[in-house]
């Protein structure tokens, strides 16, 4: 539990430097990717920390991996990658979806 605590911490620490450096000086496309990778990445940081809390694992695992691959690849994109690693994006967004059915679905069960 104690690595997704720390991952969690450290995403949302991601999220707020992203967030920052779009806010400062990006260009107009750049400080999007980067707020809209920022906007999720912070709530699925706190989403892997209250599942930490609450004993369920693999929600919150979902939402680091998820929350990894969807910010990091419009992080990536905003400081030059190439866009056709946009496709690779839903990969984490579907990672986030599943991590709240799972959650959803333990919690129901508990």
């Amino acid at each position: 539990m104690n690595a997704l605590t720390v991952l969690a911490a450290l995403s949302g620490a991601m999220a707020v430097a992203a967030g920052a450096f779009g806010a400062h000086g990006a260009s107009a496309q750049a400080a999007d990717w980067l707020r809209t990778g920022a906007q999720y990445q912070l709530i699925h940081a706190l989403a892997a920390l209250v599942a930490a809390r609450m004993g369920m694992k693999a929600p919150g695992w979902l939402f680091v991996a998820g929350g990894a691959i969807f910010a990091g690849t419009l992080y990536a994109m905003a400081l030059g990658a190439p866009r056709l690693l946009g496709a690779v994006t839903p990969v984490g967004g579907v990672a986030l979806i599943a991590g709240w059915l799972w959650l959803a679905w333990a919690a129901r069960r508990t």
